[in-house]
């Protein structure tokens, strides 16, 4: 049976996206056929205005409106502290804990040497760069606990000297993402974690 291109245009659009495979692009693509053309119309509004309404934070690298960003900017944040996180969801998922206070750094990844993703390939330079400009007092490495996770960690921990390390406690099972999490589980590992 011949797809009409549009719909076909939309599932190969919807197989791109990450955890999306070919049933579930389908299922979203014949469901949005039949929501009302306004709802789709604000939807296709929202997905144009995401890159356009957005900007990367110069001092910690979180997707914001402005730069810098709320946190940056707070006047009420612990400074002296910097938890590095490798995606913004993950400041979310800190976030909604409410068991930090400090700043944060957005890696943007993990050195991933099996996909070719190097220190030079994520914000790695600009944290240590932060470090030697703003001489924090307490780094909290808040990478999720899988192999590259704890790459970066090392590699991190090697880069920096004069600076209290730590990292998260290990309430967080190995191979888990932060931004799965639950906040009794992520208060718990930042109140928790130990010197790296």
């Amino acid at each position: 049976m011949r797809v009409a291109r549009a719909v076909q245009n939309l599932i190969e659009a919807f197989e791109r996206l990450p955890g999306i495979g070919p049933k579930t692009a389908q299922r979203l693509t014949y469901y949005l056929l039949h929501v009302p053309q306004a709802e789709l119309d604000k939807f296709a509004l929202s997905l144009t205005s995401l890159k356009k309404d957005t900007l990367e934070c110069s001092v910690c690298h979180n997707i914001s409106e402005t730069d810098p960003c709320d946190i940056c900017s707070d006047r009420e944040r612990d400074k002296e502290t910097i938890c590095v996180v490798e995606q913004p969801l993950d400041v979310l998922a800190l976030e909604s804990s409410n068991g930090y206070l400090g700043t944060y750094h957005v890696l943007h990844g993990v050195i991933d040497p099996l996909h070719n993703i190097g220190p030079e390939e994520i914000k790695l330079n600009e944290l240590i760069e932060r470090i030697k400009q703003n001489k924090p007092s307490e780094i909290i490495l808040a990478l999720n606990p899988t192999m590259e996770g704890e790459a970066t960690c090392l590699y991190i921990k090697r880069q920096i000297t004069g600076v209290k390390v730590t990292r998260l406690a290990h309430g967080l099972p190995m191979g888990a993402d932060i931004q799965y999490a639950d906040d009794q589980t992520l208060t718990h590992a930042m109140a928790g974690r130990r010197e790296y």
